[in-house]
Protein backbone atom coordinates (compact mmCIF):
# COMPACT_ATOMS: atom_id res chain seq x y z
CA UNK A 1 0.00 0.00 0.00
CA UNK A 2 1.56 3.31 -1.11
CA UNK A 3 -0.22 5.43 1.51
CA UNK A 4 1.67 4.03 4.49
CA UNK A 5 3.44 6.46 6.81
CA UNK A 6 7.21 6.50 6.48
CA UNK A 7 10.37 8.23 7.67
CA UNK A 8 9.80 11.26 5.44
CA UNK A 9 6.12 11.81 6.33
CA UNK A 10 5.45 15.49 6.91
CA UNK A 11 2.80 18.19 7.05
CA UNK A 12 -0.19 18.24 9.39
CA UNK A 13 -1.72 14.98 10.61
CA UNK A 14 -4.65 16.40 12.52
CA UNK A 15 -5.71 14.53 15.65
CA UNK A 16 -9.41 13.92 15.17
CA UNK A 17 -12.09 14.16 17.80
CA UNK A 18 -14.60 11.34 18.16
CA UNK A 19 -18.07 12.86 17.68
CA UNK A 20 -20.78 11.85 20.12
CA UNK A 21 -24.48 12.70 20.15
CA UNK A 22 -25.96 14.35 23.23
CA UNK A 23 -26.91 10.84 24.39
CA UNK A 24 -23.26 9.80 24.31
CA UNK A 25 -23.70 7.49 21.30
CA UNK A 26 -21.33 7.64 18.34
CA UNK A 27 -22.39 10.34 15.87
CA UNK A 28 -21.42 8.98 12.47
CA UNK A 29 -23.01 11.80 10.48
CA UNK A 30 -20.83 14.31 12.33
CA UNK A 31 -17.91 11.96 11.68
CA UNK A 32 -18.41 12.34 7.93
CA UNK A 33 -18.70 16.11 8.27
CA UNK A 34 -15.55 16.22 10.43
CA UNK A 35 -13.52 14.28 7.87
CA UNK A 36 -14.65 16.65 5.12
CA UNK A 37 -13.81 19.65 7.32
CA UNK A 38 -10.27 18.42 7.97
CA UNK A 39 -9.67 17.58 4.32
CA UNK A 40 -11.00 20.97 3.21
CA UNK A 41 -8.53 22.58 5.64
CA UNK A 42 -5.71 20.96 3.69
CA UNK A 43 -4.40 18.45 6.22
CA UNK A 44 -1.76 15.99 5.07
CA UNK A 45 -3.16 13.16 7.17
CA UNK A 46 -5.36 12.28 10.11
CA UNK A 47 -4.86 10.45 13.38
CA UNK A 48 -7.86 8.89 15.10
CA UNK A 49 -8.51 7.10 18.39
CA UNK A 50 -5.82 8.97 20.26
CA UNK A 51 -6.09 10.50 23.71
CA UNK A 52 -8.07 13.41 22.25
CA UNK A 53 -10.28 10.85 20.52
CA UNK A 54 -11.40 9.51 23.92
CA UNK A 55 -10.32 6.03 22.81
CA UNK A 56 -10.42 4.52 26.33
CA UNK A 57 -14.13 5.42 26.54
CA UNK A 58 -15.00 3.41 23.42
CA UNK A 59 -15.94 -0.26 23.40
CA UNK A 60 -13.95 -2.40 20.98
CA UNK A 61 -16.75 -2.60 18.42
CA UNK A 62 -17.33 1.16 18.63
CA UNK A 63 -13.66 1.90 17.99
CA UNK A 64 -13.67 -0.31 14.92
CA UNK A 65 -16.96 1.14 13.65
CA UNK A 66 -15.61 4.66 13.99
CA UNK A 67 -12.26 3.81 12.38
CA UNK A 68 -13.91 2.16 9.40
CA UNK A 69 -16.26 5.12 8.96
CA UNK A 70 -13.34 7.56 8.88
CA UNK A 71 -11.31 5.36 6.53
CA UNK A 72 -14.26 4.93 4.18
CA UNK A 73 -14.89 8.67 4.11
CA UNK A 74 -11.22 9.53 3.57
CA UNK A 75 -11.08 6.92 0.80
CA UNK A 76 -7.31 6.98 0.54
CA UNK A 77 -7.00 10.72 -0.09
CA UNK A 78 -4.65 11.15 2.87
CA UNK A 79 -2.97 8.65 5.20
CA UNK A 80 -4.84 7.84 8.40
CA UNK A 81 -3.03 6.72 11.56
CA UNK A 82 -5.05 4.81 14.14
CA UNK A 83 -4.23 4.85 17.85
CA UNK A 84 -4.16 1.26 19.12
CA UNK A 85 -2.62 1.71 22.57
CA UNK A 86 -4.07 -0.54 25.22
CA UNK A 87 -3.38 -2.78 28.15
CA UNK A 88 -3.33 -6.05 26.22
CA UNK A 89 -1.15 -6.90 23.23
CA UNK A 90 -3.70 -9.34 21.81
CA UNK A 91 -6.35 -6.63 21.64
CA UNK A 92 -3.85 -4.19 20.14
CA UNK A 93 -2.89 -6.72 17.48
CA UNK A 94 -6.52 -7.49 16.69
CA UNK A 95 -7.44 -3.82 16.26
CA UNK A 96 -4.28 -3.19 14.26
CA UNK A 97 -5.05 -6.01 11.85
CA UNK A 98 -8.61 -4.79 11.36
CA UNK A 99 -7.73 -1.14 10.69
CA UNK A 100 -4.78 -1.96 8.44
CA UNK A 101 -7.05 -4.23 6.41
CA UNK A 102 -9.52 -1.33 6.20
CA UNK A 103 -6.89 1.01 4.77
CA UNK A 104 -5.03 2.60 7.68
CA UNK A 105 -1.58 4.00 6.96
CA UNK A 106 -0.08 2.93 10.27
CA UNK A 107 -0.76 2.88 13.98
CA UNK A 108 0.20 5.03 16.93
CA UNK A 109 1.37 3.37 20.13
CA UNK A 110 1.93 5.06 23.48
CA UNK A 111 3.72 3.39 26.36
CA UNK A 112 1.75 2.21 29.38
CA UNK A 113 1.59 4.98 32.02
CA UNK A 114 4.62 5.15 34.26
CA UNK A 115 6.73 2.70 32.24
CA UNK A 116 10.24 2.94 33.67
CA UNK A 117 13.16 2.23 33.67
CA UNK A 118 14.40 2.38 30.10
CA UNK A 119 15.13 -1.31 29.71
CA UNK A 120 11.42 -1.97 30.36
CA UNK A 121 10.50 0.63 27.71
CA UNK A 122 12.68 -1.17 25.18
CA UNK A 123 11.33 -4.56 26.20
CA UNK A 124 7.74 -3.37 25.92
CA UNK A 125 8.12 -1.97 22.40
CA UNK A 126 9.97 -5.09 21.28
CA UNK A 127 6.87 -7.05 22.30
CA UNK A 128 4.57 -4.53 20.60
CA UNK A 129 6.47 -4.68 17.32
CA UNK A 130 6.45 -8.47 17.34
CA UNK A 131 2.74 -8.62 18.15
CA UNK A 132 1.67 -6.10 15.50
CA UNK A 133 3.88 -7.48 12.75
CA UNK A 134 6.89 -6.01 11.01
CA UNK A 135 4.91 -4.70 8.06
CA UNK A 136 2.87 -2.27 10.19
CA UNK A 137 4.42 1.22 10.42
CA UNK A 138 4.37 2.63 13.95
CA UNK A 139 4.24 6.17 15.26
CA UNK A 140 5.78 6.26 18.75
CA UNK A 141 3.94 8.65 21.05
CA UNK A 142 6.15 10.47 23.55
CA UNK A 143 3.75 12.31 25.87
CA UNK A 144 5.22 12.31 29.39
CA UNK A 145 2.97 15.07 30.73
CA UNK A 146 -0.03 12.76 30.53
CA UNK A 147 1.52 9.29 30.52
CA UNK A 148 4.25 9.87 33.13
CA UNK A 149 6.65 7.90 30.95
CA UNK A 150 9.74 9.75 29.82
CA UNK A 151 11.84 8.54 26.88
CA UNK A 152 15.44 9.62 26.60
CA UNK A 153 16.77 10.59 23.17
CA UNK A 154 19.02 7.55 23.30
CA UNK A 155 16.07 5.20 23.85
CA UNK A 156 14.04 6.76 21.03
CA UNK A 157 16.95 6.36 18.62
CA UNK A 158 17.70 2.82 19.75
CA UNK A 159 14.07 1.79 19.29
CA UNK A 160 13.97 3.00 15.69
CA UNK A 161 17.30 1.31 14.94
CA UNK A 162 16.22 -2.04 16.42
CA UNK A 163 12.67 -1.86 15.04
CA UNK A 164 12.64 -0.39 11.51
CA UNK A 165 8.82 -0.25 11.57
CA UNK A 166 9.01 2.62 14.11
CA UNK A 167 9.18 5.34 11.48
CA UNK A 168 7.58 8.34 13.20
CA UNK A 169 7.81 10.14 16.54
CA UNK A 170 4.89 12.07 17.94
CA UNK A 171 6.85 14.51 20.03
CA UNK A 172 5.02 16.23 22.87
CA UNK A 173 7.47 16.41 25.69
CA UNK A 174 7.41 19.74 27.49
CA UNK A 175 9.83 21.40 27.75
CA UNK A 176 11.01 19.51 24.73
CA UNK A 177 12.67 21.80 22.18
CA UNK A 178 16.18 20.64 23.01
CA UNK A 179 15.02 17.03 22.89
CA UNK A 180 13.52 17.66 19.45
CA UNK A 181 16.75 19.24 18.25
CA UNK A 182 18.73 16.23 19.40
CA UNK A 183 16.43 13.63 17.82
CA UNK A 184 16.64 15.51 14.53
CA UNK A 185 20.40 15.99 14.69
CA UNK A 186 21.17 12.42 15.79
CA UNK A 187 18.86 10.58 13.38
CA UNK A 188 19.39 10.25 9.65
CA UNK A 189 23.12 9.91 10.24
CA UNK A 190 25.38 6.87 10.34
CA UNK A 191 23.57 3.78 11.54
CA UNK A 192 20.52 5.69 12.82
CA UNK A 193 17.78 6.04 10.20
CA UNK A 194 15.83 9.25 9.77
CA UNK A 195 12.73 9.58 11.92
CA UNK A 196 9.68 11.58 10.90
CA UNK A 197 8.89 14.01 13.75
CA UNK A 198 5.42 15.47 14.17
CA UNK A 199 4.68 17.59 17.21
CA UNK A 200 1.72 17.82 19.58
CA UNK A 201 0.90 19.98 22.62
CA UNK A 202 -1.95 21.68 20.73
CA UNK A 203 0.58 23.38 18.46
CA UNK A 204 1.63 25.67 21.30
CA UNK A 205 5.28 25.73 20.15
CA UNK A 206 4.75 24.99 16.44
CA UNK A 207 6.90 27.73 14.84
CA UNK A 208 9.82 26.99 17.14
CA UNK A 209 9.40 23.25 16.64
CA UNK A 210 9.51 23.69 12.87
CA UNK A 211 12.70 25.73 13.26
CA UNK A 212 14.16 22.91 15.37
CA UNK A 213 13.61 20.36 12.59
CA UNK A 214 10.09 19.03 13.06
CA UNK A 215 8.42 17.73 9.90
CA UNK A 216 5.04 19.12 10.90
CA UNK A 217 2.31 18.81 13.49
CA UNK A 218 0.10 16.07 14.86
CA UNK A 219 -2.39 17.72 17.14
CA UNK A 220 -6.07 18.59 17.26
CA UNK A 221 -6.28 22.38 17.41
CA UNK A 222 -9.80 23.25 16.26
CA UNK A 223 -8.50 25.58 13.53
CA UNK A 224 -6.43 23.08 11.53
CA UNK A 225 -6.05 25.58 8.69
CA UNK A 226 -3.72 27.58 10.93
CA UNK A 227 -1.37 24.63 11.37
CA UNK A 228 -1.48 23.85 7.65
CA UNK A 229 -0.60 27.42 6.74
CA UNK A 230 2.09 27.83 9.40
CA UNK A 231 3.84 24.63 8.31
CA UNK A 232 3.55 25.59 4.62
CA UNK A 233 4.91 29.10 5.21
CA UNK A 234 7.77 27.75 7.27
CA UNK A 235 8.71 25.21 4.61
CA UNK A 236 8.62 28.02 2.01
CA UNK A 237 11.09 30.01 4.08
CA UNK A 238 8.57 32.64 5.24
CA UNK A 239 9.42 32.36 8.92
CA UNK A 240 8.07 35.77 9.89
CA UNK A 241 4.84 35.17 7.99
CA UNK A 242 4.43 31.84 9.76
CA UNK A 243 4.97 33.47 13.16
CA UNK A 244 2.62 36.38 12.41
CA UNK A 245 -0.20 34.01 11.51
CA UNK A 246 0.52 31.78 14.50
CA UNK A 247 0.50 34.77 16.84
CA UNK A 248 -3.05 35.65 15.76
CA UNK A 249 -4.28 32.23 16.89
CA UNK A 250 -2.08 31.94 19.99
CA UNK A 251 -4.69 33.08 22.55
CA UNK A 252 -7.01 30.28 21.39
CA UNK A 253 -4.18 27.76 21.20
CA UNK A 254 -3.34 28.62 24.79
CA UNK A 255 -6.98 28.49 25.91
CA UNK A 256 -7.47 25.05 24.37
CA UNK A 257 -4.35 23.76 26.07
CA UNK A 258 -5.86 23.85 29.57
CA UNK A 259 -5.48 20.40 31.06
CA UNK A 260 -8.77 18.88 32.10
CA UNK A 261 -11.14 21.02 30.04
CA UNK A 262 -9.15 21.40 26.82
CA UNK A 263 -11.08 18.69 24.99
CA UNK A 264 -14.42 20.25 25.95
CA UNK A 265 -13.19 23.60 24.60
CA UNK A 266 -11.99 22.00 21.38
CA UNK A 267 -15.28 20.19 20.82
CA UNK A 268 -17.22 23.37 21.57
CA UNK A 269 -15.25 25.22 18.88
CA UNK A 270 -15.82 22.42 16.38
CA UNK A 271 -19.52 22.55 17.26
CA UNK A 272 -19.64 26.30 16.72
CA UNK A 273 -17.84 25.90 13.41
CA UNK A 274 -20.59 23.57 12.22
CA UNK A 275 -18.52 20.39 12.36
CA UNK A 276 -20.02 18.56 15.33
CA UNK A 277 -23.77 18.41 15.88
CA UNK A 278 -23.10 18.39 19.63
CA UNK A 279 -19.97 19.26 21.65
CA UNK A 280 -20.43 16.16 23.81
CA UNK A 281 -17.48 14.78 25.76
CA UNK A 282 -18.33 11.23 26.77
CA UNK A 283 -18.90 10.77 30.49
CA UNK A 284 -17.09 11.11 32.74
CA UNK A 285 -15.84 14.30 31.19
CA UNK A 286 -15.52 18.04 31.74
CA UNK A 287 -18.32 20.53 31.13
CA UNK A 288 -17.83 24.20 30.34
CA UNK A 289 -19.39 26.84 32.57
CA UNK A 290 -21.25 29.88 31.29
CA UNK A 291 -18.13 31.92 32.04
CA UNK A 292 -15.99 29.51 30.03
CA UNK A 293 -18.37 29.81 27.08
CA UNK A 294 -18.36 33.60 27.27
CA UNK A 295 -14.56 33.67 27.33
CA UNK A 296 -14.48 31.41 24.30
CA UNK A 297 -16.92 33.65 22.42
CA UNK A 298 -14.69 36.65 23.08
CA UNK A 299 -11.55 34.82 21.94
CA UNK A 300 -13.19 33.58 18.74
CA UNK A 301 -14.53 37.06 17.97
CA UNK A 302 -11.12 38.63 18.54
CA UNK A 303 -9.54 36.02 16.26
CA UNK A 304 -11.95 36.84 13.44
CA UNK A 305 -11.13 40.53 13.78
CA UNK A 306 -7.39 39.89 13.84
CA UNK A 307 -7.52 37.70 10.75
CA UNK A 308 -9.32 40.45 8.85
CA UNK A 309 -6.57 42.87 9.89
CA UNK A 310 -3.95 40.45 8.56
CA UNK A 311 -5.84 40.16 5.29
Amino acid sequence: MSNLIHRESDGVFVIAATPFAESGALDLESTDRMVDFYLDAGVTGMTILGIMGEAPKLAGDEALTFARRVLDRVAGRVPVIVGVSGAGLDNMARLTGSVMDAGAAGVMVAPPPGLTPEDRQKGYFAQVCKALGGDVPICLQDYPLTLNTWFSVETILQLTVEHPQIVMLKHEDWPGLTKLSRVRAESGTGDVPRLSILTGNAGLFLPMEMARGADGAMTGFAYPEMMVQVVARHKAGDLDGAEDLFDAYLPLVRYEQQLGIGLAIRKQILHRRGVLAAPTVRAPGPKLTDTDLAELTRLMTRLERRLKELG
